[in-house]
């Protein structure tokens, strides 16, 4: 992976930007939102879940899969 010599960031960043343009876009994009927005955050659920959208978007994929199936689906 090599720099791209641009910020692949969409919206708010805390990341200095000479990093944003150095990072390989997988690294920038592996970044919480929160952190370094690339609306890169996406739930992993598989059918109706009760977990409110933005908590869905913001938590890690092994806090999605912890949870029950009847909460919050995630296999397929």
């Amino acid at each position: 992976m090599s720099g791209t010599d641009k910020s692949h960031a969409t919206g708010d960043s805390i990341v200095p930007e000479k990093a944003q343009e150095v990072l390989p876009k997988e690294v920038e994009q592996s970044v919480p939102d929160s952190v370094h927005d690339t609306d890169s955050s996406v739930s992993h659920a598989t059918g109706e879940s009760m977990v409110p959208e933005a908590i869905q978007k913001a938590a890690p994929e092994s806090l999605e899969k912890a949870l029950p199936e009847s909460i919050h689906p995630t296999e397929k």
